[in-house]
């Protein structure tokens, strides 16, 4: 099984300057990586995103380092002002950059929801044909789109599944993101035996919990829909079950890879290390 490290788990390190998205490829790949996902891109030298994308293309070459994925945002009820067909332009214009980045597969939001009122299968419809319309774009550029179970309100299992199904495409799938589902109160494992048959991708992402019926823990900690507190930790130290997700990879014959995107408190560079330490044990004590 190859892994991939998310650019995301090192934004501590970008934000402060440490590093950038161009000299992080050659310390993924030091730190032992087989591949890198770029979160969104950030030109750190006043290239053009069409540049940007290139070069850090060519340093991957270079460095013999992977491209797993391209990462970004999108709101196809409230994104460019609420303008729908605006938003799906938008996105299509981020599968020209995958394309030009060298990246099989795109993972886009779907929305936020619109509060009060709306249901998510309401709302289904419309964002199912935005999703639809974006990947057939896409499957003419060799891309792969993606929606991850991420945001609230389009994250529960049944919700993305859902969606999946009203997509209906076969260039369409889910990142199946192994902690985020806690954020909308679902069981990681359930989960993951539901939407694995549907993964095109993979993150590995871990969290430390505890109850809302408790004190609030303070800095570091958010909460779920239903109030629990959640805070983001080195894959393997916190409470979301890994292996009982990674079984069910197994079980459906997952062909692709597993990117570790953290999100916690502790140092990126330390907290990377023992995280691929421990996900490559376990993707082998689970026959991946």
């Amino acid at each position: 099984m190859k892994i991939s490290a998310s650019t995301y788990s090192f934004n501590r390190l970008l934000l402060n300057g440490t590093y950038n998205q161009f000299t992080l490829i050659e310390k993924v790949k030091e730190m032992g990586f087989d591949a890198i996902e770029f979160v969104g891109l950030n030109p750190h030298d006043g290239s053009s995103l069409e540049e940007y994308a290139a070069k850090l293309r060519k340093e991957c070459e270079r460095v013999g380092l992977e491209i797993s994925n391209y990462t970004v945002g999108a709101d196809f009820l409230n994104g460019c002002d609420g303008d729908t067909k605006a938003e799906i332009e938008r996105v299509k214009k981020e599968v020209d950059l995958a394309e030009i980045l060298g990246a099989k597969s795109m993972r886009h939001d779907a929305t936020g929801g619109l509060g009060r009122g709306k249901s998510f299968d309401m709302l289904l419809p419309v964002i199912a044909d935005a999703c639809r319309e974006v990947t057939e774009y896409a499957e003419k550029k060799g891309v792969k789109t993606m929606v991850e179970n991420h945001g609230f309100f389009c994250q529960d299992a049944l919700r993305v599944e859902k969606l999946f199904s009203a997509v209906n495409h076969p260039n369409f799938g889910l990142l199946c993101d192994m902690g985020n589902f806690l954020c909308a109160d679902d069981d990681p494992a359930k989960a993951f035996s539901i939407v694995a048959p549907y993964a095109f991708y993979v993150h590995a992402k871990d969290f430390h919990i505890k109850s809302a019926e408790g004190t609030n823990p303070g800095e570091g900690f958010f909460q779920t829909r239903c109030g629990t507190y959640i805070r983001g930790a080195i894959v393997g130290h916190g409470n979301v079950p890994i292996k009982s997700c990674l079984n069910a990879l197994k079980k459906f014959d997952y062909p692709g890879m597993i990117a570790i995107e953290f999100e916690g408190m502790e140092d990126n560079i330390e907290a990377m290390r023992i995280g691929l330490a421990n996900l490559r044990r376990y993707t082998e004590e689970a026959g991946l």
